[in-house]
């Protein structure tokens, strides 16, 4: 397994920007596909976007589709989330998740490992 630290949350005004970094450690991080979920309060969690072990292939939430880009860096053991042009209703804790499988899935079941998460306001 992974161990996994969110960082890069905050407050930001409706139509500003935010990248949430996540810091990874343990296992090879090269073969866990990895994924961004979020969780407002009183909701479930749910996907935000997921990538695959190479980079190569990458999936989003219709919600975010055009504003958050997700990436990665094996060699630092990094992924990250870009958020663009954030609303209100983004407002939630991100949690970055790591699984061994090959497919970018949005099941939070399938994922391994957790962080922390990481708070994220956004004002209107």
């Amino acid at each position: 397994q992974v161990h996994l630290v969110e960082s890069g949350g905050g407050l930001v005004q409706a139509g500003g920007s935010l990248r949430l970094s996540c810091a990874a450690s343990g296992d090879t991080f090269s073969r866990y596909t990895m994924g961004w979920f979020r969780q407002a309060p009183g909701k479930e969690r749910e996907f935000v976007g997921g990538i695959s072990w190479s980079g190569g292939s990458t999936r989003y939430a219709d919600f975010v589709k055009g504003r958050f880009t997700i990436s990665r860096d094996n060699a630092k053991k990094m992924v990250y989330l870009q958020m663009n042009s954030l609303k209100p209703e983004d407002t939630a804790v991100y949690y970055c998740a790591a699984r061994s499988g090959a497919m970018v899935t949005v099941l939070p079941s399938a994922f391994d490992s957790w962080g922390q998460g990481t708070q994220v306001i956004v004002s209107s």
